[in-house]
Protein backbone atom coordinates (compact mmCIF):
# COMPACT_ATOMS: atom_id res chain seq x y z
CA UNK A 1 0.00 0.00 0.00
CA UNK A 2 2.87 2.46 0.59
CA UNK A 3 3.37 5.12 2.82
CA UNK A 4 3.77 4.56 6.59
CA UNK A 5 0.95 6.71 7.90
CA UNK A 6 -1.19 5.07 6.21
CA UNK A 7 0.00 2.06 7.31
CA UNK A 8 -0.15 3.22 10.98
CA UNK A 9 -3.68 5.07 10.83
CA UNK A 10 -5.09 1.31 9.79
CA UNK A 11 -3.18 -0.50 12.32
CA UNK A 12 -4.64 1.77 14.88
CA UNK A 13 -7.77 1.30 14.03
CA UNK A 14 -7.49 -2.11 13.28
CA UNK A 15 -6.35 -2.72 16.82
CA UNK A 16 -9.16 -0.62 18.78
CA UNK A 17 -12.03 -2.15 16.53
CA UNK A 18 -10.95 -5.19 14.78
CA UNK A 19 -11.34 -3.60 11.14
CA UNK A 20 -10.68 -0.97 8.77
CA UNK A 21 -12.09 0.98 6.61
CA UNK A 22 -10.80 2.80 3.50
CA UNK A 23 -13.26 6.05 1.51
CA UNK A 24 -10.65 5.53 -1.80
CA UNK A 25 -11.82 8.49 -3.93
CA UNK A 26 -10.87 8.26 -7.77
CA UNK A 27 -9.98 11.21 -9.64
CA UNK A 28 -10.34 12.04 -13.09
CA UNK A 29 -7.04 11.48 -14.16
CA UNK A 30 -5.06 8.82 -16.52
CA UNK A 31 -3.83 7.52 -13.80
CA UNK A 32 -7.15 6.35 -12.26
CA UNK A 33 -6.80 2.70 -13.22
CA UNK A 34 -4.54 2.68 -10.21
CA UNK A 35 -7.02 3.20 -7.92
CA UNK A 36 -8.09 -0.46 -9.12
CA UNK A 37 -5.21 -2.01 -7.89
CA UNK A 38 -5.09 0.05 -4.45
CA UNK A 39 -8.69 -1.33 -3.55
CA UNK A 40 -7.45 -5.25 -4.48
CA UNK A 41 -4.22 -4.24 -2.57
CA UNK A 42 -6.11 -2.82 0.51
CA UNK A 43 -8.74 -5.81 0.60
CA UNK A 44 -5.17 -8.47 0.44
CA UNK A 45 -4.83 -6.92 3.97
CA UNK A 46 -8.61 -7.47 4.73
CA UNK A 47 -9.27 -4.03 5.04
CA UNK A 48 -13.09 -2.61 3.88
CA UNK A 49 -12.98 -0.29 0.79
CA UNK A 50 -15.43 1.77 -0.64
CA UNK A 51 -15.27 4.06 -3.74
CA UNK A 52 -16.12 7.04 -4.90
CA UNK A 53 -15.45 8.50 -8.38
CA UNK A 54 -15.66 11.70 -9.89
CA UNK A 55 -17.35 12.72 -13.16
CA UNK A 56 -13.96 12.86 -14.49
CA UNK A 57 -12.96 9.36 -13.08
CA UNK A 58 -15.89 8.04 -15.25
CA UNK A 59 -14.08 8.50 -18.37
CA UNK A 60 -11.23 6.64 -17.57
CA UNK A 61 -12.74 3.41 -15.68
CA UNK A 62 -16.49 2.47 -14.61
CA UNK A 63 -17.82 2.72 -11.54
CA UNK A 64 -18.91 -1.06 -12.01
CA UNK A 65 -15.10 -2.00 -12.08
CA UNK A 66 -14.50 -0.60 -8.73
CA UNK A 67 -17.55 -1.98 -7.53
CA UNK A 68 -16.40 -5.20 -9.13
CA UNK A 69 -13.57 -5.17 -7.42
CA UNK A 70 -14.99 -3.65 -3.81
CA UNK A 71 -17.99 -5.63 -3.34
CA UNK A 72 -19.56 -2.37 -2.76
CA UNK A 73 -21.43 -0.02 -3.91
CA UNK A 74 -19.39 2.42 -5.92
CA UNK A 75 -20.98 6.48 -5.20
CA UNK A 76 -20.90 8.99 -8.14
CA UNK A 77 -23.74 11.66 -7.64
CA UNK A 78 -23.82 14.14 -5.21
CA UNK A 79 -27.27 14.44 -5.44
CA UNK A 80 -28.03 10.91 -5.81
CA UNK A 81 -32.07 10.76 -4.31
CA UNK A 82 -31.84 7.50 -3.01
CA UNK A 83 -28.33 8.19 -1.20
CA UNK A 84 -28.98 11.70 -0.21
CA UNK A 85 -32.57 11.02 1.25
CA UNK A 86 -30.25 10.05 4.10
CA UNK A 87 -27.41 12.35 4.09
CA UNK A 88 -25.47 9.35 2.15
CA UNK A 89 -22.33 12.19 1.80
CA UNK A 90 -22.29 12.91 5.18
CA UNK A 91 -22.30 9.21 6.26
CA UNK A 92 -19.58 8.70 4.11
CA UNK A 93 -17.52 11.26 5.46
CA UNK A 94 -18.32 9.82 8.71
CA UNK A 95 -17.98 6.13 8.54
CA UNK A 96 -14.00 5.40 7.54
CA UNK A 97 -11.15 5.29 9.41
CA UNK A 98 -8.96 7.08 6.28
CA UNK A 99 -9.77 8.90 2.84
CA UNK A 100 -7.75 8.24 0.43
CA UNK A 101 -7.52 10.04 -3.17
CA UNK A 102 -6.14 7.91 -5.93
CA UNK A 103 -4.97 9.57 -8.38
CA UNK A 104 -5.09 13.18 -6.95
CA UNK A 105 -5.38 15.57 -10.08
CA UNK A 106 -4.56 19.10 -10.21
CA UNK A 107 -8.09 20.20 -10.58
CA UNK A 108 -9.22 17.93 -7.33
CA UNK A 109 -6.65 19.17 -5.13
CA UNK A 110 -7.15 22.78 -6.25
CA UNK A 111 -10.73 22.43 -5.80
CA UNK A 112 -10.26 20.91 -1.97
CA UNK A 113 -7.55 23.84 -0.90
CA UNK A 114 -10.38 26.29 -1.52
CA UNK A 115 -12.69 24.83 0.09
CA UNK A 116 -15.06 24.06 -3.06
CA UNK A 117 -17.85 20.99 -2.13
CA UNK A 118 -18.97 21.01 -6.00
CA UNK A 119 -19.31 16.97 -6.00
CA UNK A 120 -19.69 14.42 -4.20
CA UNK A 121 -15.72 13.93 -3.46
CA UNK A 122 -14.93 17.19 -2.72
CA UNK A 123 -18.04 17.63 -0.42
CA UNK A 124 -17.00 14.63 1.59
CA UNK A 125 -13.42 15.79 1.53
CA UNK A 126 -14.74 18.65 3.37
CA UNK A 127 -17.06 16.99 5.78
CA UNK A 128 -14.71 14.17 6.92
CA UNK A 129 -12.78 13.87 9.95
CA UNK A 130 -10.54 11.19 9.18
CA UNK A 131 -6.81 11.54 7.87
CA UNK A 132 -6.60 12.10 4.07
CA UNK A 133 -4.15 10.83 1.97
CA UNK A 134 -3.75 11.70 -1.16
CA UNK A 135 -1.70 10.80 -4.04
CA UNK A 136 -0.86 13.03 -6.65
CA UNK A 137 -0.78 12.37 -10.02
CA UNK A 138 -0.35 15.29 -12.96
CA UNK A 139 2.28 16.07 -15.48
CA UNK A 140 5.32 17.55 -13.88
CA UNK A 141 4.60 21.65 -15.13
CA UNK A 142 1.70 21.38 -13.23
CA UNK A 143 3.20 20.14 -9.72
CA UNK A 144 5.55 22.60 -9.82
CA UNK A 145 3.15 25.46 -10.54
CA UNK A 146 2.45 27.63 -7.33
CA UNK A 147 -1.25 26.88 -7.16
CA UNK A 148 -0.79 23.46 -7.05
Amino acid sequence: MGGGAAASVLSDTRRSTGSARVLLIVGGGIAAYKALDVARRLQDHDIAVTGVMTGSASAFITPLSLAALTGEKTYTDLFSLTDEAEMGHIQLARQTDLVLVVPATANLMARTANGLADDLATTILLATTAPVMMAPAMNQAMWGHPAT
